[in-house]
């Protein structure tokens, strides 16, 4: 359907009144469920499955119980092994938070304060289903040309210094001059993997470090101004994933505003974080090609806020 309708530019979009974002919910519709997952087609799907050359797979998520202990005051999951019988074993997660480790952010995650969620809904998740939890996206399926955006490689090629722990925002004119050193050109239904390298900084960190900073986590992301949503909107990516834990530079600058009420309500545009870029990016180097096929499946929990990620890269 997305691919046999124009979609507008960012500036022709309208502007939601009193805080300066413009929104996209008039693109395919006041109740549409899907967002940028729409422009995940099956023709843009069998094009994207053109990326793969080896077949290697390469698992993009973190092992749950990654961050530890989690960040933002999400619990640790408790993983119980049982007999159900003499001969059958079964395992129970208790005090599991789906967006504790690698993620989707569904929907109904963020809301553009009193102007509502995706499309406009002002009821809250917590009044009751609301037509964008995310088994909206698992019943429709994610795939696609996955594009690795690497940016600590990048700065690397640089010389210049870099640490994914600190709160450095990174500009449009970053991503743009990483795609042209890449050689890669975005195409409409894109999956845009971003690699800050705070996975590899993350994992460096003692246990002693990794409690100090679930207390008072800090990071480099995306410059949340209206400049970074105009490039992601007028590119139409089917999807945003990061490694960082919020797409976003945190903290972020109020006078910016958040790059989340940006996209995600406004735009529709899907979110993840907390992915796990860096093997792909060890083996997007040795190719020389930073293209690959992409696969996700979310668990599919009725009116979910997010999920695990359960994502594979194909090269």
């Amino acid at each position: 359907m997305s691919e046999l309708i124009e979609l507008p530019s960012y500036d022709e979009l309208p502007e939601l009144e009193g805080v300066g974002v413009r929104h996209a919910w008039d693109v395919w519709g006041r109740d549409d469920e899907l967002g940028s997952i729409n422009l995940v087609t099956p023709a843009r799907v069998a094009r994207a499955a053109a990326a793969v050359r080896t077949g290697e797979l390469v698992s993009l998520d973190l092992p749950l119980d990654l961050p530890n202990p989690p960040l933002f005051g999400r619990q640790a999951y408790q993983h119980g092994v049982f007999a159900l019988n003499r001969n059958e074993m079964d395992d129970r997660l208790d005090a599991f938070h789906p967006q504790a480790s690698t993620q989707w952010d569904a929907l109904s995650h963020v809301r553009c304060r009193e102007h509502g969620y995706w499309g406009g809904r002002t009821q809250n998740p917590t009044e009751g289903p609301m037509g964008l939890g995310i088994d909206r996206w698992a019943d429709h399926g994610i795939a696609g040309r996955g594009v690795l955006i690497d940016v600590a490689g990048w700065m690397q090629d640089q010389g210049r210094a870099w640490d994914a722990h600190q709160p450095v925002p990174v500009t449009t004119d970053d991503l743009q001059a990483i795609l042209e050193a890449e050689g890669v050109v975005l195409e409409a239904g894109d999956i845009l993997c971003v690699r800050f390298g705070w996975v590899s900084a993350y994992r460096a960190l003692d246990g002693a470090g990794r409690a100090a900073y679930a207390t008072d986590p800090v990071f480099a992301g995306l410059r949340a101004d209206e400049g970074m949503a105009r490039m992601l909107w007028n590119a139409h990516p089917a999807a945003l994933l990061c490694d960082n834990p919020a797409v976003e530079v945190l903290p972020g600058d109020p006078a910016v505003g958040s790059l989340h009420r940006r996209l995600l309500p406004s735009l529709g545009l899907a979110l993840g974080e907390m992915f796990d870029f860096d093997k792909l990016a060890a083996r997007c180097r040795a190719a020389g090609r930073y293209e690959f096929f992409f696969v996700a499946a979310p668990l599919k929990i009725p009116n979910g806020l997010g999920s695990p990620g359960n994502a594979v890269g194909i090269l």
